[in-house]
């Protein structure tokens, strides 16, 4: 478990000087698992977009929610997540290990979510070396942001409906 507040850097690549980043929330949620789901992140509550999938779970939001972010959001970016699933991904270099040994776990097995996992790494290590952090945040807590993503992600999970900020 990656303790609260730890930035966890997943490439020893230095981002470029003078460049201050985007923070952004982000998070998953499922009504069922599987179940309908929604997926959030939120820079600010006037910077956000959320979304659903009808039949999915609550791990492949988390990781839609990630994916969807870094995909709008350039330049050096700090995710902040509640989701051990994807820090510790990175913290701990899953990653490293799934690739090395064809997209399968320790047990030999395909990893799960291995589509969104492969995009994922793909753009933090391959195309982004060293501009993707990873921080942990407890859920549920007293973190605005954190709140209003998980806001965002259960409204979207629940109505099937996407938001984005104009």
């Amino acid at each position: 478990m990656v303790p609260v507040g730890q930035t966890v850097p997943v490439a020893a690549e230095a981002p470029p000087a003078g460049e201050p980043g985007t923070v952004v929330y982000t998070d998953g949620a499922c009504i069922g698992n599987p179940g309908p789901g929604g997926w959030a992140w939120a820079c600010s509550d006037a910077r956000f977009a959320a979304g659903f999938e009808p039949a999915t779970t609550n791990q492949r939001m988390e990781l839609s929610a990630v994916l969807e972010a870094l995909r709008v959001l350039g330049g050096r970016v700090e995710v902040v997540s509640d989701s051990t699933y994807v820090v510790n991904a990175f913290r701990d270099r899953w990653w490293a290990g799934w690739r090395a040994r064809g997209w399968r776990n320790t047990k030999g097995q395909p990893v799960a979510n291995q589509d969104l996992w492969k995009d994922l790494v793909a753009i933090v290590v391959d195309e982004r070396p060293g501009l993707v952090r990873f921080r942990w945040v407890k859920g549920h807590g007293s973190d605005p942001l954190n709140n209003l993503v998980d806001r965002l992600a259960n409204d979207a999970a629940r109505s099937q409906e996407g938001r984005r900020s104009t």
